[in-house]
């Protein structure tokens, strides 16, 4: 039986959505193992001057808890 857990990671690109997502889960495998899957919470833009400035995505992570020796 495995336990997982969920951490909120939000990834800003200032050229797209999928960058921004890539960015986000890019950054959290250097530190996460077991992901499982990734839940798209939101997504949103920044807007500066009427233009689109950074692009950002709201991601729930999912990974296994490791077991623990000892």
């Amino acid at each position: 039986m495995a336990v997982e857990r969920v951490t909120r990671v939000i990834g800003t690109s200032p050229v797209s959505f999928q960058d921004a997502l890539e960015e986000g889960f890019n950054r959290a495998k250097r530190t996460l193992r077991g992901i499982t899957h990734i839940d798209i919470i939101a997504q949103k833009v920044r807007v500066e001057n009427n233009e689109i400035k950074e692009y950002v995505v709201e991601m729930d992570i999912t990974f296994v808890l490791e077991d623990t020796v000892g």
